[in-house]
Formats: C-alpha cells, structure tokens, sequence
C-alpha cells in the first residue's frame, strides 16, 4: 500500500492545461484541478480488513457519480496509513481524502482540510466503537478490565483506539497503570482476530468493522460480545483540500449531495466506511458535530499515547 501513496504524492503532471482562472489558483496551491490532465487526486485510508482493490472498488462508483453530474475527474489511491493522508494534504498531494474524525481534525488544524462530506445511513450521520470480550469472560463492566489485556486498531483509529481508550479512562481506567498487555494491532480486523484466537482478553474496535467481520466468516458472533459501546461518533468524513477553488469546492458539494438522486446510480453502489451500503451522502453536515466529538478525546492526548505505545512495546 506504501507504493500507493507514493504514486498519488508523485502524480503531478503539469501537461496540457488551457482552461479557466480554477485552474490557474490550484495550480498555485499545488493542487489539482479535476480536469481530464490534472484529475482530483483521492486518497482513502485502508478499509479495515480489505484489499487495496477493495476500497477502491467501494469508493469509485461514488466518485464516478459526482463526475458524471460535475464532469470533475477522480484519481483514487489508498493509502499506507492514516499519517500518510495527512501528510499529503499537508504536502498538497492530496486534493481529496476519506479518513477517520481525528486524523481529518489534524489535518484540518494543519489548516489542510476542509469538511467535503459524510455518509447518511438510515437518516444519520454516525457510527460507535465498541470494546468487545469473549462470551464467557468474566468482564462484566469496563472496570472489570483491570490486570486484563486489549487489544486495539492503529494508534491513530478514531474508533480503534481514541473512543475505546476514552471509554477505559471515564470509566476509571487507566490504560497505562491498570491494564495488563496492550496489544497495538494495526486495525480494527486484528484487533478482533487477537480477540477471536484468544490472544487478547478484549478488542476494541467500530461496530462497522465488527460486523464486516461477521459478515466475512472472520468471527463468531456467537463465541464474542459487547463489554461496552461508545456514544455516537461523527461518521467518518470525505474531506477536500482547503486551498481548492470555492467554486471547485461548490462543485463537489453539489456533486456529493446528488449522487442518490442520480437516475444512473442503484442504491447498492452508494457506499461508506468499510464498504457498508449508505442511503446518500450529506454535504452540509455541521463541522460542529466534529469539534463536539474531538473535545469528548480530549483525555486521550499525544503524551499518553506515547505512553500507551510504550507499553505497548515492552
């Protein structure tokens, strides 16, 4: 996935630009312009437990949706790492990305991104983490997680790691000090194989992976349970440059808050965060619902996690 990334920070053709004052101000920010030369440069995180050719495969007939209604172009790659993303919208590699809430608040404070989107499931525009345990564990409550071992997703998982490492903390928990091993997994699939092959005393991970899981034969339902679930996060975002033109970024609001309306597009090709079918996405979701959820993390911050990985490595 590495090779990715760097084929989408790399992709920076100068050929053949004759249009319009849009393009002449990306150019200057470094950016792309959608046009056939200079398509959008996307950049997804990878779907957690799935291929590179599956999240693109989940994503692209969204894409190809706004294109035929904006006539914008898109060109999508995933990235090696949640860091990877930010650093290409900070780099201005990157014109558009799909990531989770705290790695799009960083990118945002890096003054990089800029609220594009978010998937409508069932009229709302959330998710939750959750901190699962074996069926026959003796876990009753967080508390009772003490001396026990987690597992959790990459150090930057908004609902791998932030929401269920919050969660520990508010219920007296203290990740470092109180729990046993802490397993640093990488993904939220991981995190439940180390749950599934009994390596771990818990997982924590988004309800969506879980269910992929299930969904994929990766887990038994039956042999795991939920020990506690987060309050509802804001759903992972689609997010474009800040730098963009306003009226390039008029175009994808437009182009994203149409796409069920398109006579062309079947329901099941709208998709999200894990590949999950959505019913449309929203482009006036409120920034607000993010900063609201960021302030809930507070507790989480850089020197724990510091902390937490070297626990993590010992």
């Amino acid at each position: 996935m590495a090779s990715a990334l760097a084929l989408a920070v790399g992709c920076d053709s100068q050929s053949g630009r004759k249009d319009a004052p849009t393009t002449q101000r990306a150019d200057a920010a470094g950016l792309n312009d959608g046009s056939a030369e200079r398509p959008l440069r996307v950049v997804l995180v990878p779907a957690d437990g799935g291929t590179e050719q599956g999240t693109i495969a989940d994503f692209q007939p969204v894409f190809n949706a706004v294109s035929a209604s904006t006539g914008l172009k898109f060109d999508l790659k995933v990235a090696a790492s949640y860091d990877a993303v930010v650093q290409g919208m900070t780099n201005e590699r990157v014109d558009v990305a799909f990531f989770g809430p705290v790695t799009y608040h960083r990118a945002r404070q890096a003054g990089a991104a800029e609220l594009l989107a978010v998937a409508v499931e069932k009229g709302e525009s959330v998710y939750f983490s959750g901190i699962f345990v074996p069926a026959d564990s003796t876990a009753k409550v967080l508390g009772d997680l003490k001396g026990k071992s987690v597992a959790l997703g990459d150090v930057n998982s908004t609902s791998s790691f932030y929401y269920p490492i919050a969660m520990l903390i508010a219920a007296g928990v203290d990740p470092v000090k109180d729990l046993g091993k802490v397993y640093i997994t990488g993904s939220h699939a991981n995190a439940l194989a180390a749950l599934s092959a009994g390596k771990t005393d818990a997982a924590g991970c988004a309800f969506n992976s879980f269910e992929k899981a299930v969904t994929d034969k990766q887990i038994d339902p039956t042999k795991v349970r939920l020990l506690a679930k987060s309050e509802p996060i804001p759903y992972p975002p689609l997010a474009m440059h800040r730098k963009l033109p306003p009226e390039l970024k008029t175009k994808l609001r437009d182009g994203f808050n149409g796409i069920h309306k398109q006579p062309s597009v079947k329901p099941e090709m709208i998709r999200g965060y894990g590949g999950k079918k959505v019913d449309r996405y929203n482009a006036d979701y409120p920034e607000s619902e993010f900063d609201a959820a960021m302030a809930k993390l507070a507790a989480v911050t850089d020197a724990l996690k510091g902390e937490i990985l070297k626990k993590a490595g010992q």
